[in-house]
């Protein structure tokens, strides 16, 4: 049987990703994003409690009900402590954090009234390893982590299942969403991602494969796998390795500094 399945963040990358996939596995899927455009079903800012109330009466009227919500929008951020602002915090919170919650909350008495219903919360390899310069973008994805898991817990008697996904980096325009005071993470971020051999689909099919096989806590790529295998095993290789990396952040901003 083919679920309905709503995707936020839906217009690229790997929300479009993701759209595909399921409409590929059968599924009905209702596409939305922030603005209208090529393959968006529904204009949804997920920052907007309106937006959401609209999402939830669309879904009514288009289904009668939801079987899984993907709250993938999200954006880039980060920066080092003395040099990101709390301006660039809040918009990490809000959109990365705060509209994951907005969804859940518009759709949990749906899921309770029908005894069914999966959350899929798209995070990041950030949310469980942490690397200098991100700590935005990281505390924001480790919060998504920790409210997923406690999701799982708290809807599992209305049988309502909560998955969190993990990546790493991959080929995507998520770069394109990064600004910020701290230019120098955000060339090394670009590099990351660029260099990736990972794009959107690889990320999208192997996310749908680990949620058919059950699992919750996704890690859809081996470097991710890999990374937090590295911090639960050899904590003390893997705080070198993450300084190591701190340095050559530090190293990067003197050299952009100095060909100012």
């Amino acid at each position: 049987m083919s679920r309905r399945v709503l995707v936020t963040g839906a217009a690229s990358g790997l929300g479009a990703a993701l759209a595909r996939a399921y409409r590929d596995a059968g599924d009905d899927v209702l596409a939305t994003d922030r603005t209208d455009g090529a393959g968006v079903d529904l204009v949804l800012d997920v920052t907007s409690d309106d937006d959401w109330a609209a999402a939830l009466a669309a879904v009514r009227e288009r289904w009668g009900g939801l079987d899984v919500l993907v709250n993938n929008a999200g954006i880039a951020g980060g920066g080092r402590v003395d040099v990101s602002t709390l301006a660039e915090w809040q918009r990490l919170v809000d959109v990365n954090l705060l509209s994951l919650v907005r969804g859940t909350q518009t759709f949990t008495p749906l899921w309770k009234a029908q005894g069914s219903g999966h959350v899929v919360n798209v995070a990041s390899l950030a949310g469980l390893v942490h690397p200098a310069g991100m700590g935005g973008y990281n505390a924001t994805k480790a919060a998504v982590v920790a409210f997923t898991e406690t999701l799982g817990h708290e809807l599992a008697d209305f049988g309502i299942r909560a998955s969190v996904v993990c990546p790493s980096y991959f080929r995507s325009n998520l770069v394109a969403s990064l600004s910020g005071a701290d230019e120098a993470v955000g060339q090394v971020v670009g590099r990351l991602i660029d260099a990736s051999p990972l794009t959107a689909a690889d990320i999208a099919e192997a996310t749908l494969a680990a949620l058919e096989a059950g699992d919750d806590l996704v890690l859809p790529d081996a470097a991710g796998r890999q990374a937090v295998d590295l911090k639960r095993t050899d904590r003390a290789t893997y705080d070198a390795v993450m300084r190591h990396q701190a340095t050559a952040l530090h190293a990067a901003a003197q050299r952009q500094e100095e060909n100012r």
